[in-house]
């Protein structure tokens, strides 16, 4: 496999007490072009996140001390950059719960390196910087200008602070505001065809995205709930 060196400048924090997992995943990361650090307990691995700038975090959910989910909630507090969670713990409940709690992407172990790196890739590839397939760059709707070069949201009250997979969705919603986007739709959209599943993840990140709407100082009802066909932006 040959580097690819535009990921050269990117880097990423890999979380698990087992040290095979770290060194599985940290030598495939390594072999892809990407900077890793890794550490093995919740509490190193929330001082390292403050301490660096990380453009992506891989995170165990059953850590010593501090578990995955706590550790998620308090980079939320501090960083936006994407979390993908890697867990043997796969049922519908520990995904929720995980991007509940600001997670991007939830992968269930035993995992492929392709698939991992695959979603890392897409994550990375929505984040700052990253690209994008619609043409259109800026759009204003409900006092909110979303720039996609830039990858801001913000309006005269201030900011949104927002994960990647929220300003997808943010995204998909504003292109077509005023008209009913369907869950699966939006999945396509911001997750991308080989990332469907189920819609309930939709409904978890639009939540997060009200609050965030919210907490900027705009009105949460800008997102509206068309019930049995999906979401729709005001205009």
């Amino acid at each position: 496999m040959e580097w690819d060196m535009t990921n050269t400048n990117k880097r990423i924090l890999v979380v698990d007490d087992e040290s095979s997992i770290t060194e599985f995943v940290g030598y495939a990361l390594r072999k892809e072009g990407y900077t890793v650090d890794v550490s093995d307990n919740g509490e190193d691995a929330l001082a390292l996140g403050r301490k660096n700038q990380y453009d992506l975090f891989v995170l165990d959910i059953m850590l010593p001390g501090m578990d995955g989910y706590e550790l998620c909630r308090r980079l939320r507090s501090f960083t936006s950059a994407p979390v993908l969670f890697l867990s043997a713990r796969d049922t519908e409940l520990d995904k929720v719960v995980g991007l509940e709690l600001g997670a991007d992407d939830y992968l269930a172990k035993p995992f492929g390196v392709r698939e991992l790196t695959a979603r890392i890739h897409a994550l990375l590839r929505r984040g700052p910087g990253g690209d994008f397939p619609n043409t259109v760059r800026t759009i204003t709707a409900g006092g909110i200008t979303l720039d996609e070069d830039a990858h801001t949201a913000k309006g005269e009250k201030g900011a949104l602070d927002l994960t990647p997979r929220e300003f997808e969705l943010l995204a998909s919603l504003m292109k077509s505001a005023g008209k009913v986007v369907s869950r699966e739709d939006l999945l396509r959209e911001a997750w991308g065809w080989e990332y469907l599943t189920e819609t309930k993840t939709v409904d978890t990140h639009i939540k997060r995205l009200r609050d965030k709407i919210e907490q900027a100082g705009y009105d949460p009802g800008l997102v509206e709930t068309i019930r049995g066909y999906g979401y729709r932006f005001k205009q």
